[in-house]
């Protein structure tokens, strides 16, 4: 017997619908299904991290989900991170502090340090090395991720600043 069941859940902000087997992970759902390959299956065993994707706010790491689990959620993946017209801070972070070697690792440490950024808007470096105990990175020995995160924390607070400054400006000229 082939059972299937109907998941309908939001993925990088669009609705999408599908049958799926019950035992499908959300992984290769990702990956086989939407064809977002962005989120990478490095151990199959929550050891690497290479899958971490966010599942209603929170990092989760793909491989222990179901995608039956994830009926209803919102998901976001890599890819929905940013663009290249413009790249999230942890992108950018990435990229002006050279936080990656071969780049498996990158999408599931990009993701998990989002998530802590999302949760703690300006981490120590122990909180962010701390925080990176799940994520795998066989090539470094983190140090330029950690930079690469505290760039991004450092620039989403000054972002955050100027949303505010601009704000008290437009408030107080409609008074």
């Amino acid at each position: 017997m082939n059972r299937t069941c109907k998941i309908a859940l939001t993925v990088n902000e669009v609705a999408r619908e599908a049958e799926v087997e019950p035992r499908l992970l959300l992984v290769h759902f990702l990956r086989e299904k939407l064809n977002l390959t962005g989120t990478h299956i490095g151990c199959d065993t929550s050891q690497c991290g290479a899958c971490t994707v966010m599942v209603n706010g929170r990092a989760v790491k793909s491989c222990t989900m179901l995608a039956v689990q994830a009926d209803g959620a919102e998901v976001l993946t890599v890819e929905g991170l940013g663009n290249m017209e413009r790249l999230h801070p942890i992108q950018q972070g990435f990229w002006e502090k050279h936080g990656l070697q071969c780049g498996f690792c990158t999408p599931g440490v990009m993701m998990a340090m989002a998530g802590l950024l999302q949760e703690n808007a300006s981490p120590t470096e122990a909180e962010v090395r701390e925080s990176l105990e799940g994520v795998i990175c066989r090539c470094t020995g983190y140090q330029f991720i950690v930079d690469a995160v505290m760039h991004a924390a450092s620039e989403m607070a000054k972002s955050a600043e100027s949303a505010e400054a601009a704000q008290s400006v437009s408030v107080g000229e409609g008074e």
